[in-house]
């Protein structure tokens, strides 16, 4: 008796699991509030918030780096700030929700897990093959330095991982919710 006890005991221990649900449960509250930080923005100057960003940590705004972003950033509406923070905040109540039914080990959850971390693997792929085949010297766009391509890669590799385990486990995890 005592060894069957054990048996569904390991079978509910889940420490992968529960960080996962971890990942994306910290994923939907930052995400979230980024959501409110971006919403505070809308019908703000931005070109104007941003050269005093620069002034405060004492740049020249007149660098034309950084005037070339605070043109950029003037040339942002109220529209696309608001239509960016709702997507910001739809994704992080999407990841808030799986997140708690994986904690919940929802079985409706494994699938909404696997899903989302299976829909960023191609794009993810696509990304990076196409900023490791520009060459750093090639391009004056600070988006191709190396450090983004390693954090991408990291971020490949995890998910990749993330789907692996919860369809390997999937019967394990969740076989109380037949």
């Amino acid at each position: 008796m005592a060894e069957n006890s054990k048996i569904a005991v390991s079978k509910k221990r889940a420490p992968v699991l529960y960080f996962i649900v971890a990942i994306k449960l910290t994923k939907g509250v930052t995400l979230l509030l980024a959501a409110a930080g971006i919403f505070s923005l809308a019908g703000r100057d931005l070109g104007g918030l941003f050269d005093q960003f620069v002034r405060w940590i004492h740049f020249d705004p007149e660098n034309r780096f950084f005037n070339n972003i605070s043109d950029w950033l003037d040339t942002i509406t109220t529209t696309n700030i608001r239509v960016l923070a709702t997507g910001t905040l739809l994704y992080g109540l999407f990841l808030l929700v799986g997140g708690t039914g994986l904690a919940f080990r929802a079985k409706w959850a494994i699938w909404l897990a696997i899903g989302e971390s299976a829909f960023f693997i191609p794009i993810e792929i696509y990304e990076l093959s196409r900023r490791l085949g520009r060459p750093i010297a090639a391009t004056a766009d600070p988006s191709h330095i190396a450090y983004p391509k390693l954090g991408l890669f990291i971020v490949l590799i995890l998910n990749i991982i993330i789907v692996w385990y919860l369809m390997q486990n999937r019967q394990r995890l969740f076989r109380h919710h037949h």
